[in-house]
């Protein structure tokens, strides 16, 4: 690939966040007059001050922050965990056991809805962050107990073996030497399961109906369904959504870009 090409795909793939935030920093009168595609005469922030009291933003970016956090630690324990006990440990049955998985994670999320709704009415989970928490973590260790599995089955036994021979029993050898090895995978799927769990819009919007627990996707479907903001103030609204994101994504670049190199076996 050349770098013309490589310009071109970065400006396609920049393009609509560039005219998000673009229409986001203009007035309405802006918008009207010179359309969507122009640059704004100056910086308009009272669209995004607007949206922000308007939802109370600030309440959603915390439940959003501690739901796909909570997810993705809880998500990656649980998988290597899981993992090391069907992809090191051999359990009996492991292909039948990680073929489950597999079909778990096929099912469409509209499947779920009604099973998962009931669950936790009757369990007293909805309406509740520590609901959605416990879904979305179910959901995300089947992915990654499947992929963490697959990965296992190839460690070094000698390394295993060596452990073994020092005296370390198995919950030593996962936290002394599995863990630390396979560190960049881990990585990976901290920060897919974080963003993951942070755009998820269907589960939430069925699990989450107070206006003190919903998250962002939810906010800003739900108050942009009502019609109730204008062009400049619904680009505002998907700014402030989508640059948490990127923020966290760039943060954890490094460990991103050093997991998919280094893979998960040294």
């Amino acid at each position: 690939m050349t770098l013309w090409s490589l310009i071109v795909l970065a400006i396609v793939m920049l393009a609509p966040f560039l005219v998000v935030a673009l229409n986001a920093l203009k007035s309405p009168a802006e918008y009207a007059s010179d359309g969507p595609l122009s640059f704004p005469d100056g910086v308009y922030l009272q669209g995004l001050i607007d949206f922000w009291v308007r939802v109370g933003f600030g309440q959603k970016l915390l439940n959003s922050v501690v739901i796909s956090g909570s997810v993705a630690v809880l998500a990656v324990v649980i998988s290597v965990l899981n993992a090391y006990a069907l992809g090191i440990g051999r359990v009996r049955g492991r292909t039948w056991i990680l073929v489950a998985f597999l079909i778990a994670n096929t099912l469409p999320q509209e499947a779920l809805a009604y099973p998962l709704y009931f669950l936790a009415n009757e369990t007293g989970l909805y309406d509740t962050q520590l609901g959605v928490i416990i879904i979305f973590t179910i959901i995300q260790a089947a992915f990654g107990t499947y992929l963490l599995s697959s990965t296992y089955v190839g460690f070094p036994r000698e390394l295993l073996e060596a452990a073994y021979l020092d005296g370390a029993n198995k919950g030593q050898t996962l936290v002394r030497i599995v863990v630390p090895i396979s560190r960049p995978t881990l990585g990976v799927l901290f920060v897919f399961f974080f963003i993951w769990t942070w755009n998820e819009f269907f589960l939430p919007l069925i699990l989450l109906i107070s206006n003190d627990t919903q998250t962002v996707p939810v906010a800003l479907g739900v108050l942009q369904g009502q019609r109730m903001m204008d062009a400049t103030m619904t680009s505002a609204s998907a700014l402030l959504g989508v640059i948490p994101a990127i923020a966290f994504f760039l943060i954890f670049q490094r460990t991103l870009t050093r997991g998919i190199t280094a893979g998960a076996v040294k």
